[in-house]
């Protein structure tokens, strides 16, 4: 199993034409702070300058959580709340750009952020008992861009968007196995080996058709976008939103007012 070091960080591995990146901060189920997310957008830069590499694959450390989103502490002295998504958009535009194929190996939960991460990815692996969504409406009342909402109605359907969204329901492998948004599914002895064999495929193959492929079907996504900045503004400026910070640093459950 993989151990976490002090301070929580990204490990970059490399091991011939593959890379792996590790969300080592499995104290907190692998919760991103802001310095994971800008170490994220180096690796990803350097990653995509680096023609040596076929495949990236992207975990969690320990077994609990692939990623269960942002660290909430972070939030508290937000000033530019709306910005924050704007930034967190650039970062993960850095991973749906990579050039190369892409594999989330997913133990646990994929969870706010770690959802978003899974599904920039090009393929997923999960255990059978891995969780899936995103509950702000349950947790802090913040809300997601138009570019990552775009992209995950894209690959889970918006009917499961929404349940994930209004409901803030987690959802379990097996329904996402079978529409399509998991690769396969693999038991927790069995998920590294699968990773590895579908990676070592893809590294098999043609890269500049693999790139061709993956970011034109990127940007017919973002070609339409809507500005929806006035709707982000609204939600991160809200009394709902900072009470939703408090009560979870708290650990108690918010109250929402609707203001």
């Amino acid at each position: 199993m993989i151990t976490s070091p002090s301070p929580p960080c990204l490990d970059l591995q490399i091991d011939g034409n593959m890379a792996r990146v590790v969300f080592n901060h499995p104290a907190a189920r692998n919760a991103l702070t802001w310095p994971m997310y800008e170490e994220l957008k180096r690796i990803c830069d350097s990653l995509a300058n680096n023609p040596e590499i076929r495949v990236v694959i992207l975990r969690g450390a320990g077994d609990k959580a692939f990623v269960s989103g942002s660290d909430i502490q972070q939030f508290v002295d937000l000033k530019e709340n709306e910005a924050y998504e704007v930034a967190v958009d650039h970062i993960f535009s850095s991973l749906q750009q990579l050039p190369m194929p892409t594999i989330a190996m997913i133990e646990g939960l994929a969870v706010g952020s770690g959802l978003l991460m899974a599904t920039f990815c090009d393929f997923r692996i999960s255990t059978p008992n891995a969780r899936f969504g995103i509950p702000v409406a349950k947790t802090l009342g913040n809300c997601l861009s138009p570019s990552n909402l775009s992209w995950l109605a894209a690959h889970l359907g918006t009917p499961t968007v929404k349940k994930m969204l209004l409901t803030a329901e987690l959802i379990k492998a097996p329904e996402l196995l079978a529409s399509g948004y998991l690769y396969q599914t693999a038991e927790p002895a069995e998920i590294e080996s699968v990773t590895n064999a579908l990676a070592q495929k893809l590294a098999t193959l043609a890269p500049i058709t693999q790139k061709a492929s993956k970011l034109t079907l990127a940007r017919l996504l973002q070609s339409n976008l809507p500005d929806c900045t006035d709707l982000m503004r609204e939600t991160y400026n809200s009394k709902d939103f900072r009470g939703g910070v408090n009560a979870f640093l708290e650990g108690r459950s918010p109250q929402w007012n609707g203001e």
